[in-house]
């Protein structure tokens, strides 16, 4: 099962947990939601408990959406984004990994857009999912 390593909807994950928890890519953790508050100092971060079954997931959003959600597992994390049309067709054009552009290809639409996630077990795909937040931005 896909599951957050944070399941206690009473206690809200905190730095220490993530750092203990996410071990090497913790770093990574961080350095992607630098990003998004470089590009958008505004950005708001927020725990997101979704019940029992998926625990808790970190969110960055602007006023109206989400960024990018951060998606802690045992010793890694996901990114996972919705792409509405015309940031898809921005992605599919990029230089983004071909792996991240099949996921999106094949990715069900839905009203919202097409829904990702991208394991970041370590640093290869960072520069791809801070492109990807540049897009989500302009879009």
């Amino acid at each position: 099962m896909d599951t957050s390593i944070f399941t206690d909807k009473t206690i809200v994950p905190e730095d220490q947990d993530l750092i203990r928890e996410l071990k090497e890519t913790s770093v990574l953790w961080y350095a992607i939601r630098n990003h998004v508050h470089g590009l958008y100092p505004d950005a708001m971060d927020e725990w997101h408990y979704s019940g029992v079954k998926y625990g808790w997931s970190f969110r960055i959003k602007d006023k109206k959406r989400v960024i990018v959600y951060l998606l802690p597992r045992e010793g890694f994390f996901k990114t996972a984004f919705v792409f509405g049309q015309k940031a898809t067709d921005v992605v599919m054009e990029s230089t983004i990994a071909p792996s991240i552009k099949e996921l999106l290809k094949s990715a069900k639409v839905y009203a919202e857009g097409r829904g990702i996630r991208i394991d970041i077990l370590d640093s290869s795909l960072v520069d791809d999912v801070k492109q990807l937040i540049e897009v989500k931005l302009k879009n």
